[in-house]
């Protein structure tokens, strides 16, 4: 007789079923399958193998020497098996699974503390990596399929990759505690055309440099910002010492630190967006991206129905 070409699973199956229950009667009945089949798909394991592994007789089977040395990997291998199912229908059910998340902006508050905190409560066995960088380094990771997702300002459209709006942030000056415009409730840019900035080396320093200089050469000056080579907590030391004044998002205003103020600047919006590829089929960033969805229709939806009490 022909050996068969591979090992199945289903062989291994009835073998250790048809050993534990030592019938293959009593086994078909214990998985639900014609005692005829067991004893084909024995008979070919046996073949494959070229060895025996049972003894049969008119009280069923038993195992043969072969058969028990045999019948410890068949187990191993079976529960491999279910182990490597049990992991990735954990994953597809987002039980379990890792999601590398790009950041350009701080999550100290607003929508995104909000989105990882519903996402934790929802999965909280799902490992979440955050990573700093510009929205270049985070697109190219993305389009390498290196970082799941990454939440960046603007609404541009990035090549190769999906783009959608979820909110907007306001924008805010931090400036130090006794400075003159503390003063003011609200700013505006003509307030700032002639102090001088202080922005970090690291993201998000140099696209905030290109943004006071856009909007402050609409004034017809060109403003002074000197780059710092630190990091966002002491650039608001920076500040509070007098080293200049800086510009962040409304959830990095959430940041309290003695002797700095923060003020708004009048209508001045900021929109944030996700981006991703396609390709991922990474089911935590699915669910993640759905739950921020569902979280930015509720909060359009709410803007609505406020903005329509006050019409």
């Amino acid at each position: 007789m022909a050996r068969s070409s591979s090992i199945e699973l289903r062989h291994l199956r009835y073998f250790v079923a048809a050993a534990d229950h030592g019938s293959f009667r009593k086994a078909g009945t214990a998985i639900d399958v014609k005692e005829s089949a067991i004893s084909r798909r024995i008979r070919d394991l046996e073949d494959h193998l070229g060895a025996s592994l049972f003894q049969r007789h008119n009280g069923g089977v038993s195992l043969t020497l072969s058969g028990q040395r045999f019948l410890r990997r068949a187990r191993k291998a079976l529960q491999q098996i279910d182990d490597g199912a049990k992991d990735v229908g954990a994953i597809g059910r987002v039980e379990r699974g890792k999601v590398k998340v790009g950041i350009f902006s701080s999550f100290a508050s607003g929508f995104l503390a909000n989105l990882f905190r519903a996402y934790d409560q929802e999965h909280g066995k799902v490992r979440i990596d955050f990573i700093d960088g510009a929205p270049a380094e985070h697109v190219a990771a993305i389009r390498q399929l290196r970082l799941d997702v990454a939440f960046l300002t603007g609404t541009r459209d990035w090549s190769d990759c999906e783009t959608t709006y979820l909110w907007s942030e306001r924008v805010f000056v931090v400036l130090p505690d006794t400075h003159p415009l503390v003063g003011k409730e609200v700013l505006d840019w003509p307030d700032l055309a002639h102090e001088a900035f202080i922005v970090s080396e690291t993201p998000p320093g140099p696209e905030i440099h290109n943004y006071l200089v856009q909007r402050l050469a609409d004034l017809g000056h060109h403003p002074e910002i000197q780059p710092q080579y630190v990091g966002r907590d002491n650039l608001l030391a920076a500040v509070a010492v007098g080293r200049g004044l800086t510009v962040v998002s409304e959830a990095a205003a959430a940041v309290q630190m003695p002797g700095i103020a923060y003020r708004p600047v009048a209508n001045e919006q900021l929109p944030f967006s996700a981006v991703w590829s396609a390709r991922n089929d990474n089911p935590a960033l699915r669910r993640l991206l759905s739950l921020a969805r569902t979280m930015s229709t509720s909060i359009g939806q709410w803007l609505f129905m406020a903005c329509s009490c006050l019409i």
